[in-house]
C-alpha cells in the first residue's frame, strides 16, 4: 500500500504541507528481543544443556547467527557444530597470536571443515608497544568484530562461562549487547568440572599451550602462564580486552 498522502488533500489542508516539503523519517528497527522475549529466553534456558541453547538460537535467527572462538580450545565449536555444522565461525587474527593458537585452528578445520571467517586487522593497527594494550585489544580485536558482525548478523555466540573469573560471575545466558545485538553464551552455566568432563568425553582438541601452563590464552605480548582462570592476561592488571563488555 501506498504512504503517500492522497493528491487530492495536498495543498487543500493547510494542517498537510506540500509533498515537495515533507520530511522522510528513519524508522528504528525493532529490537530482535524485546524485554519480555530476553526474560522468557533466560527463564527457559538457565538450567538448559549448551546443545539446548545452541539449538533455540539457530531456530531463533537461522543464518543470521554467528559464533567466536579464540581457540583455547573447541569446546563451543564441537557443541555448536553438532547442532548446526555450517554455523560462522570467526577468528580475530590480531597479528599477535601464538603459533600453537594457530595450529589449532589449523587442526578445527581439519576435524569440523568449519566455516570460518578470519579477520585480520591493518598493517598499521595500533599495537601494543605504541599505544597500549586498550588501543591494540580496540584495532585488533573489538572494531575488527563490530565492522563485521554489525548489519551481517542478528546474533552470536560467545564461550564466556561465569566460572571464568569474578568479573563474568553474573553472565546471563542471553542478553543484548552494545551493539544492539542478541549475545548468547550456551556454556554459561557449566562448571569447571563439566568443562573439563566434556572436554575429555568428547575428545575436545585443547590449545597445547593448556599443557604448558596457560589456563587463558590470549595474544603473546599479553599473556603469561598461570593456573589460576583468566589471570594471566595482561599482567593481571586488565580483565576484559572489549569484546564482552
Amino acid at each position: 500500500m501506498s504512504s503517500q498522502i492522497p493528491t487530492h488533500l495536498v495543498g487543500n489542508d493547510p494542517d498537510i504541507p506540500p509533498m515537495q516539503t515533507l520530511t522522510a523519517v528513519t524508522l528504528r528497527p525493532r529490537p530482535l528481543l524485546d524485554a519480555d522475549e530476553l526474560d522468557a529466553a533466560n527463564a527457559r534456558l538457565e538450567a538448559a544443556e549448551p546443545a539446548e541453547i545452541v539449538r533455540w538460537a539457530h531456530d531463533r535467527f537461522g543464518s543470521r547467527l554467528a559464533l567466536t572462538a579464540s581457540f583455547a580450545d573447541t569446546t563451543l565449536i564441537d557443541i555448536a557444530t553438532s547442532v548446526a555444522p555450517d554455523v560462522e565461525v570467526v577468528f580475530l587474527d590480531t597479528g599477535f597470536h601464538f603459533a600453537e593458537t594457530l595450529n589449532t585452528v589449523r587442526r578445527a578445520m581439519e576435524r569440523y571443515a568449519l566455516n570460518l571467517t578470519v579477520l585480520r586487522p591493518a598493517a598499521d593497527a595500533d599495537d601494543v608497544w605504541a599505544h597500549g594494550s586498550d588501543a591494540c585489544c580496540a584495532a585488533r580485536k573489538v572494531d575488527l568484530l563490530d565492522a563485521h558482525l554489525i548489519g551481517r548478523v542478528d546474533a552470536w555466540l560467545s564461550g564466556v562461562r561465569r566460572a571464568d573469573s569474578p568479573d563474568r560471575a553474573d553472565a546471563p545466558i542471553v542478553s543484548i549487547d552494545r551493539r544492539g545485538l542478541v549475545k548468547v553464551n550456551p556454556l554459561a552455566n557449566m562448571t569447571d568440572d563439566e568443562y573439563e568432563a566434556y572436554i575429555a568425553d568428547h575428545d575436545v582438541l585443547v590449545n597445547t599451550l593448556q599443557f604448558d601452563g596457560y589456563a587463558s590464552i590470549g595474544c603473546w605480548p599479553c599473556t603469561e602462564p598461570s593456573t589460576d582462570g583468566r589471570s594471566g592476561r595482561w599482567g593481571g592488571a586488565k580483565t576484559e580486552c572489549g569484546l564482552h563488555l
